[in-house]
């Protein structure tokens, strides 16, 4: 089973508002880019002609929606074909999706819906990913969701079950900063324990994004910039976890390239920050 390919860096989501930004002859300062898997998985068009063009220029890893890695209805193993076929075509330096399930009964909910914290939805999840990495003959790397419910099932705190979740499981984690604060506020726990629990090995990447707030309530909405919270948050993982390949989300109000980019050099500055200050003997 292939692991990661090594990239590093710091990169931003495609979206087709910037297909022409990729393609100008001058290239962006992105050192790779994450596509959304189900936006590409035709066999041809221009979705896949965009990015077979962007692809020879910048490092790619795919990120999917519709896996359902916790559901309960038996894993979709034609979609599961079709994103081994894309990714042996794109050649993505790893493939992500999230710790969720998105339907049931044959019904997909197109939402990012959350698990139980139990015994039960752990094996059942760790079963799942093994069963999904066998099929597509690589290591996966699962995302941490923002969360709005808890369940009175729950055992123990996410950040126990994703932990544990990696111990016993051969996989990797895609670490969303923003998700993590977004959980904290909503469900009242400290942001930085949740840091401290991720084992450093086991991730292989973060996300940034922006969210909205709805009364006492923050919702991932991935349509803002990210918040001064979070850029503290995002710090503080790298002085816990070391560096990760970062990039930033943004799938509505979307803005000019060139805004993410600056945007983007904030991350940079960060993360070059934490590395003059570990250089330094600065403590944490």
């Amino acid at each position: 089973m292939s692991g990661p390919s090594t990239i590093t860096g710091f990169g931003l989501g495609l979206r087709t508002e910037h297909y022409a930004d990729f393609q100008s002859g001058t290239p962006p300062a992105v050192d790779w880019l994450e596509i959304i898997s189900e936006n590409y998985l035709v066999p041809g068009g221009r979705p896949l002609a965009h990015l077979e063009r962007i692809r020879r220029d910048f490092p790619v890893v795919m990120h999917g929606v519709s896996m359902s890695i916790g559901g309960t209805d038996p894993l979709d193993r034609g979609y599961l074909r079709e994103l081994k076929a894309l990714a042996a075509r794109v050649e993505p330096a790893w493939l992500s999706d999230h710790l969720c399930w998105t339907g049931v009964d044959g019904r997909n909910l197109h939402d990012l819906l959350p698990l139980p914290m139990n015994e039960v939805a752990l094996r059942h999840v760790v079963a799942r990913i093994d069963e999904v990495q066998e099929i597509l003959g690589r290591r996966i790397a699962i995302e941490n969701l923002s969360s709005y419910v808890r369940f009175a099932s729950d055992e123990m705190r996410e950040y126990e079950f994703v932990a544990e979740l990696l111990r016993r499981c051969d996989c990797r984690l895609l670490l969303d900063v923003n998700n993590v604060f977004v959980s904290s506020v909503n469900h009242g726990f400290d942001a930085r324990a949740y840091i401290d629990a991720m084992p450093a090995d086991r991730v292989l990447q973060i996300h940034l994004a922006g969210h909205s707030r709805q009364g006492d309530v923050l919702i991932d909405t991935h349509d803002a910039p990210v918040c001064a919270e979070v850029w503290d948050l995002y710090r503080y993982t790298l002085q816990r976890l070391g560096f990760k390949p970062t990039m930033i989300e943004r799938d509505d109000h979307i803005p000019p390239l060139p805004e993410l980019l600056a945007e983007l050099d904030i991350a940079r500055q960060i993360a070059a920050a934490v590395v003059a200050e570990a250089a330094a003997g600065v403590p944490a």
